[in-house]
């Protein structure tokens, strides 16, 4: 299997823009950093500019060894499979929140970082955005 590098940017910061009004929020925007996923070995990049991931990664979600990475590429494979349908989909789904297929090949080892930072995302993006992926998550708003 032939894998090219692949770029992702999951872009949502533009919704939260002209929403925010407090200085607080403001200068989380100007400071937040886009969260890289990569595996230079597969060249292989995820690229996440989304407020509040950083926050979430470093906060929220679970330290890095609580899943195995058996169950996070488990977990991957169906987020990725209804994220990619509803990509294709933008008549019934928010363009502005899928707006890129995920190239994930379920045969292929990404590494533990990988997996662990897009089943993150994942969580964040359920949780933030109010959507349900499956797989029995249930989406609580972050505040």
């Amino acid at each position: 299997m032939k894998l090219l590098k692949q770029i992702f940017i999951l872009l949502s910061i533009g919704l939260f823009i002209g929403s925010c009004a407090s200085s607080p929020i403001k200068d989380t925007i100007k400071t937040e950093k886009p969260v890289i996923i990569a595996n230079d070995s597969l060249e292989y990049q995820i690229i996440i500019i989304d407020i509040g991931f950083n926050a979430f990664l470093n906060s929220i979600a679970k330290p890095e060894g609580f899943y195995s990475q058996s169950y996070l590429e488990a977990r991957n494979r169906t987020w990725v499979l209804t994220w990619n349908n509803r990509v294709r989909n933008i008549s019934q789904f928010d363009s502005s929140i899928y707006e890129n297929i995920i190239d994930f090949q379920s045969g292929t080892n990404y590494g533990y970082d990988v997996n662990y930072k897009l089943f993150n995302y994942f969580l964040f993006a359920q949780q933030k955005y109010r959507m349900n992926l499956g797989g029995g998550f249930r989406a609580n708003r972050i505040n």
